[in-house]
């Protein structure tokens, strides 16, 4: 699957189907069905177009009749422009018009965009007749639950359509009504009741997202009065195979339990990551693990980071998300020098050489594992010794979550929070850089960052690395001390992220300082968070308090 967000992207239709890509999303948030239909539609003409004949149609003109911000394929190619951005988000379709039209007197314009009004509202009157008979509306239920000494129970459903239709429309229209009977008259209760209370606990999921219940009415059920539970499971049974248009309804998948596994040893430690090789005298200031941050690309054929490790051998290899190509290569070619123990990865290509050579992995924080089933996957699948959980799940969350036998569960504690990165320049926006477009030099040799401040004085730090793509960070730290206490049993290890990344303008901390009290943090020392807080000003652990949405 591909998700692409630019809907001229099909011009690369043939490098996608080359590629292997066996199904698209097409991203268009908050638009109308007219711009669906249309985006849609041009991209099932092109693909049935191409794979019949192999050729593409060039006519793009109707993706020009609904909302756009211009077309352009150049993030595909790699051609990065500061044109690349768009100034003014507005529709351009009714520029696109004039400039079709030559359009420039006033009376040329008017013309341009009434056509073009026109063929807007040719598509709306399209789409509303091919969705005219479309409903997404509920339908009523209302059931009637009778039974008496030595007779059945009784089940009586009726299905109201639910639409504003003419009083005429709505006298046509039948009601359907639906009879279910017990297989065995109904008893004197000697424990157990077939009450309102047993009915309706079993009954009101059927209020859901196709149907709604009006009217549960038990005015014909005797009183302490039962058939076997079993026998009232069947009969709900059936009424779910009659709301379902005589089709079997599907049970739900049960998930097996999952066993909660203890640690491997009582120990919580305290990690560091670094990306600065002037920041490895820190390693004698902590018994727990040093990561060292690459990154996103590489030199070719350059032995630096080779041999930082090579040099510094307590040193772990700390992986970024995103490698392409000869950065992948290059990433590749440091584990087989180096033959690492361990690595951090958030890039599971990496992982995935990583085990072939024997090298031990852990599943990066950026890979965003959230769940017990993901554990299990990344253990059994990808043979991954370990994962940092995700810090956007919040206490009740975590609570949930098991670990697998003989497996390290990790969390950032302190670290910038990166809120969007891209190939594209965002100093061209900013500090003014004077290069037109970004080039491969760009990447490897340029370092700069600067903070913007929005209208509501809050600001956000702009980085770049070298090696690394631009970046954007909050104007807050990720600081979670209370996950400390809260969870010091389930997990092995807590991190802090010492390097420099993502800190804007702002003043640089002691880092030997930081990581002393962060020691003192997990030691249980409480005046650790009073020092903590005095020294992280601006915070937030927000996550931890909201949680992801279910």
């Amino acid at each position: 699957p591909l998700n692409l967000k630019d809907n001229s992207a099909y011009f690369d239709l043939p490098e996608l189907v080359a590629a292997g890509v066996d199904s698209l999303k097409v991203e268009g948030r908050i638009k109308g069905a007219n711009y669906v239909h249309t985006v849609i539609d041009s991209w099932r003409k092109q693909i049935d177009t191409f794979v019949q004949t192999g050729n593409l149609i060039e006519d793009d003109s109707s993706l020009y009749k609904v909302f756009n911000r211009n077309f352009t394929n150049k993030f595909l190619q790699g051609d990065m422009t500061k044109n690349m951005f768009t100034d003014n988000p507005r529709d351009h379709s009714f520029d696109h018009a004039n400039e079709k039209s030559n359009a420039i007197s006033v009376v040329q314009i008017y013309d341009a965009q009434q056509e073009l009004a026109a063929e807007k509202n040719d598509i709306d009157t399209l789409v509303k007749k091919k969705i005219e008979f479309l409903d997404i509306s509920k339908r009523e239920l209302r059931f009637e639950f009778g039974g008496q000494l030595n007779q059945p129970l009784t089940v009586t459903l009726t299905i109201n359509d639910k639409h504003d239709n003419t009083l005429a429309e709505q006298s046509a229209l039948q009601p359907l009504r639906f009879e279910v009977q017990s297989q065995m008259p109904m008893q004197t209760a000697d424990i157990s009741v077939v009450d309102i209370a047993a009915i309706d606990k079993r009954f009101k999921t059927f209020s859901n997202a196709n149907f709604e219940i009006k009217n549960m009415d038990y005015s014909n059920l005797g009183n302490n009065l039962s058939i076997p539970f079993k026998e009232l499971a069947r009969i709900k049974k059936q009424v779910a195979f009659l709301l379902n248009e005589g089709k079997d309804v599907l049970a739900p998948v049960e998930q097996p339990k999952l066993v909660n596994h203890p640690k491997a040893d009582n120990k919580t430690t305290l990690s560091i990551l670094i990306s600065d090789i002037k920041d490895v005298h820190l390693c004698d200031l902590t018994g727990g693990d040093v990561y060292f941050k690459l990154p996103e690309s590489f030199r070719t054929d350059n032995d630096k980071y080779i041999n930082v490790f090579l040099e510094h051998p307590q040193l772990i290899p700390w992986f970024p998300a995103v490698l392409i190509g000869k950065d992948f290569e290059e990433a590749v070619r440091l584990l087989e020098v180096v033959k690492p123990k361990l690595i951090i990865s958030n890039n599971t290509g990496v992982a995935f050489k990583a085990v072939q050579m024997g090298i031990d992995w852990i599943a990066g924080p950026l890979l965003n594992t959230t769940n017990s089933y993901a554990l299990l996957t990344l253990q059994e699948d990808l043979n991954a010794k370990g994962a940092f959980i995700s810090n956007e799940i919040n206490k009740p969350q975590m609570r949930n979550i098991k670990r697998p036998n003989n497996f390290k569960m990790m969390y950032s504690i302190y670290h910038p929070i990166l809120m969007m990165t891209s190939r594209q320049c965002f100093f061209q926006q900013t500090v003014g850089c004077k290069k037109t477009r970004i080039d491969a030099s760009c990447m490897l040799s340029c370092k700069k960052e600067t903070t913007v401040t929005n209208v509501k004085g809050i600001s956000f730090a702009i980085d770049k690395q070298k090696g690394g793509y631009p970046s954007i960070y909050n104007h807050e730290q990720f600081l979670n001390m209370d996950i400390v206490s809260d969870f010091a049993d389930k997990f092995d290890e807590f991190m802090i992220d010492l390097t420099d990344i993502g800190s804007g303008d702002k003043e640089k901390l002691d880092k030997a300082v930081l990581l002393a009290h962060f020691q003192d943090l997990i030691n249980g020392q409480t005046q650790a968070v009073e020092h903590l807080n005095s020294l992280v000003k601006v915070q937030t652990r927000q996550q931890y308090v909201e949680g992801l949405n279910s």
